[in-house]
C-alpha cells in the first residue's frame, strides 16, 4: 500500500473533525476522498502531509511512518501556489524548486512536458487560462518526480474546459505511474477519474473501496424486447429479482447483488420464448450512491 491510515482522530475544541478514520490507498490508484462540507477532507490531507498533527492514530507512507525521506516521494497541492504573474512558467518553477529544495533546473522542462505546458513555457503566467494555471500548480507538485500526488480540490473554480484538462492530466499522470490522492466535491469528475474512493461524513468513514464496489450495492439489468408487457410479466418470475420497473421503452430488473450474469438473464428469457433486443448491466451513478450514504 502507498498509504495506510489507522484510527486517525482530530478535534478542534469541541468539534470532532475526524473520528477513528482508517483506510488504505493502493499503489497505482487514483483515490478520491469525498464528503460534504465539514466532513474532514482537508483536515485529513493536512494530517497525512504533516501540516497538522492528529490527536489519535497514525499513518504509514510506503509501509513506514512519515519522515522527511518519505515526504520527498510525495508532491502536494493544498493551496494554489503564489506564482509571479509577470514571470514565465519556467522561471516560476525555478523559484518554486529553489524554495522547496525539490527538483532542479534540468528537470523543469520534463515537468512542463508532463503537464502539457512546454510549448508555453516562456509565456507569462498572466497569459494562461485558468486550466493552464492549475496545470502549472500541479507541475509545481511534480517537482522532484514524486511517486504520489496529493491534491485538494484540483478542479475547484475551473470552467468545464479547465475541468476536462485537469481530468485528462490526472489520468495521464496515473498511466505514467503516479498514485494520485484527491479530495473533491465534484462527484461526476471523481466517477470519471478515480479507481478507489472513501466517503466521509462528519469525520467518519461511511464506506471505502474500489469505485465499482461502492456503486454496486445492487445489480441493475436493463432489458428490452418487442413486447414490453410480456417482458414485464415474465421478468417478475426471475429467481434473483428484487424489484421490476419500467423505464421508458425498457424494463429494469433490480437484482440481488452479485447475481446479475447477463448470459443467465438472456437464457432465462430465451427459454420462455422472448428474444431480447436490449440487454445492459447498469451501475448506479456515484452521485446517487453518495447522497444515499451521506443523507442517512
Amino acid at each position: 500500500m502507498v498509504l495506510s491510515i489507522h484510527n486517525i482522530s482530530k478535534a478542534y475544541g469541541k468539534i470532532q473533525a475526524l473520528n477513528d478514520v482508517s483506510f488504505d490507498v493502493p499503489q497505482g490508484s487514483v483515490f478520491g476522498i469525498l464528503g460534504p462540507n465539514g466532513s474532514g477532507k482537508t483536515t485529513l490531507l493536512s494530517i497525512i502531509l504533516d501540516v497538522l498533527e492528529a490527536n489519535k492514530g497514525h499513518f504509514d507512507w510506503f509501509g513506514h511512518p512519515s519522515s522527511p525521506d518519505q515526504r520527498k516521494k510525495i508532491g502536494s497541492l493544498l493551496e494554489t501556489p503564489n506564482f509571479y504573474h509577470y514571470m514565465s512558467a519556467i522561471n516560476n518553477l525555478k523559484i518554486t524548486s529553489s524554495i522547496s529544495g525539490r527538483g532542479d533546473a534540468a528537470s523543469i522542462d520534463t515537468v512542463l512536458q508532463k503537464v502539457n505546458l512546454f510549448e508555453r513555457r516562456k509565456s507569462r503566467f498572466s497569459s494562461y487560462s485558468l486550466g493552464m494555471k492549475q496545470r502549472l500548480a500541479i507541475g509545481a507538485a511534480l517537482l522532484g518526480d514524486p511517486r504520489v500526488l496529493v491534491l485538494d480540490e484540483p478542479t475547484n473554480g475551473l470552467d468545464p474546459v479547465g475541468i476536462a484538462e485537469i481530468r485528462d492530466l490526472m489520468m495521464e499522470l496515473n498511466r505514467k505511474g503516479h498514485t494520485i490522492i484527491m479530495a473533491s466535491h465534484l462527484l461526476d469528475e471523481v466517477e470519471k477519474v478515480c479507481t478507489h474512493v472513501v466517503i466521509l461524513k462528519k469525520g467518519n468513514v461511511i464506506t471505502t473501496g474500489p469505485v465499482d464496489e461502492v456503486l454496486m450495492d445492487e445489480d441493475i439489468v436493463e432489458i428490452g424486447s418487442a413486447n414490453s408487457e410480456q417482458l414485464l410479466q415474465i421478468a417478475s418470475e426471475y429467481s434473483s429479482i428484487a424489484t421490476v420497473k419500467r423505464e421508458g421503452n425498457y424494463v429494469q430488473l433490480v437484482l440481488i447483488k452479485g447475481s446479475a450474469r447477463l448470459e443467465d438473464v438472456n437464457r432465462f428469457f430465451f427459454e420462455r420464448g422472448v428474444v431480447l433486443n436490449h440487454l445492459l448491466l447498469k451501475k448506479k451513478r456515484l452521485e446517487a450512491r453518495f447522497f444515499e450514504l451521506t443523507n442517512n
